[in-house]
């Protein structure tokens, strides 16, 4: 019988790949994929209706940031541990995936055999970490973190929260009913942002966001 550790729900906005991971975990038979979801919140969603052992989170989805959901099942689902499995890999994205407690960063770039290998790990209670993303990090004995620090490093996590979802094109009214803000805070983190980043409009914002991994061109 599979254990509750080894089920998984899976967010990923291309189905192609939900499909081939799906069909993958239960050919090893040691794995059940309980649900799939295409967007962020509706993995929340099912991660609340199931409560899997695992879920597994594409990065880069419309909507919801990975993160921001990632952050909510911190609290919502603490038995549900975290994995992301993206294509990106840079040193926002690591440092994101550290503060929200996930298990394993998983490069798409990994044969599959290093994919069932991370699962087992975190099914075990072990972290794994592809090796592209553990040349970014500093292993401690009680901590993990990045070796090197950006200018993201000024802002608060709500004003990076802010920055990318504006990034992507945006507007503050969406950015608030996304976040479960206001439009007045949303102002509020775009103005302190600005200043720190002497940054004077969002076009520049915008550029910046790309050029430290926040948002895909």
């Amino acid at each position: 019988m599979i254990s509750r550790a080894c089920s998984v729900v899976h967010a990923d906005d291309h189905a192609l790949l939900r499909e081939a991971v799906a069909r993958m975990l239960v050919d090893t038979q040691e794995f059940t994929v309980l649900a799939s979801a295409g967007s962020a919140d509706d993995a929340v969603d099912l991660v609340l209706l199931h409560r899997p052992g695992i879920v597994i989170f594409d990065v880069d989805m419309p909507g919801l940031s990975s993160f921001d959901a990632a952050r909510s099942l911190v609290d919502l689902a603490p038995e549900t541990r975290t994995v992301f499995l993206s294509g990106f890999w840079n040193d926002h994205y690591i440092r994101s995936a550290l503060e929200v407690q996930a298990m394993a960063y998983i490069t798409k770039a990994e044969p599959p055999r290093k994919l069932l290998a991370a699962l087992r790990a975190v099914a075990q209670g072990r972290t794994y970490y592809s090796p592209e993303v553990r040349d970014r990090l500093v292993i401690g004995v009680r901590s993990i973190g990045l070796r090197n620090s950006t200018r993201l490093d000024q802002l608060t996590k709500r004003e990076i929260e802010t920055l990318r979802y504006l990034a992507r094109g945006m507007s503050k009214k969406n950015a608030a009913v996304t976040m479960h803000l206001s439009v007045k805070t949303i102002d509020k983190h775009t103005t302190s942002m600005m200043r720190k980043l002497d940054i004077h409009d969002r076009v520049e914002l915008a550029r910046f966001a790309i050029r430290e991994g926040l948002v895909e061109a």
